[in-house]
């Protein structure tokens, strides 16, 4: 049993340094994962990776002692923040008031012609609601891919965080790309 499946069972079981002594387990790892999902954001992203795993963080342990079931849970409830954390930023930065749906003109009054900023927020937000979805038909396929997509888990990592055999969680990443996918194009076609 590792150190932290130790210390989720320690809080499980009623210990409320339980999530104190946690934290320094699986900090560098949150670190890394949020530094690698934040590695693939746009340019100008003023979001840090500590500052992510910070805020994942109080979500998850807050001031409330939370009792996790296992190594899965917990990290699907981390995966689960820093999604929520992600896709707030990504709506703010959307909004009206931030200049939403502007595009940006050249100081000599011709278009610049620049990728949209907003493109990688729109597909972060059309994720999420894809995701929604999948959850209502298969919630174990979402919480994959969550892990998968949102803290940047490897297939063996995420296998080991569900409780599932690495087959299984192969072909249910596979279903769920391609039902991604499918809903993505649905979205796109509906717009």
């Amino acid at each position: 049993m590792s150190d932290i499946t130790q210390h989720l069972s320690a809080a499980q079981n009623g210990d409320a340094r339980a999530a104190g002594r946690l934290l320094p387990l699986v900090y560098d790892e949150l670190r890394k994962l949020a530094a690698s999902k934040l590695a693939r954001e746009q340019p100008g992203q003023t979001l840090q990776a500590t500052a992510l795993v910070h805020e994942a963080w109080l979500r998850i342990a807050g001031d409330d002692p939370h009792t996790w079931n296992g190594r899965a849970h917990f990290f699907g409830a981390a995966a689960e923040a820093m999604r929520r954390i992600l896709i707030d930023q990504a709506r703010r930065k959307l909004a009206v008031r931030h200049g939403g749906a502007l595009e940006r003109v050249a100081p000599d009054g011709v278009m610049a012609q620049i990728a949209s900023p907003d493109a990688h927020d729109q597909e972060m937000l059309a994720v999420h609601d894809a995701i929604d979805r999948l959850a209502a038909q298969d919630s174990r396929k979402a919480e994959l891919v969550k892990l998968r997509y949102f803290v940047g888990l490897s297939l063996e990592e995420t296998a080991d965080a569900l409780g599932i055999s690495e087959a299984t969680a192969k072909r249910d990443w596979v279903y769920a790309r391609a039902w991604r996918r499918r809903e993505i194009q649905a979205e796109r076609a509906r717009i």
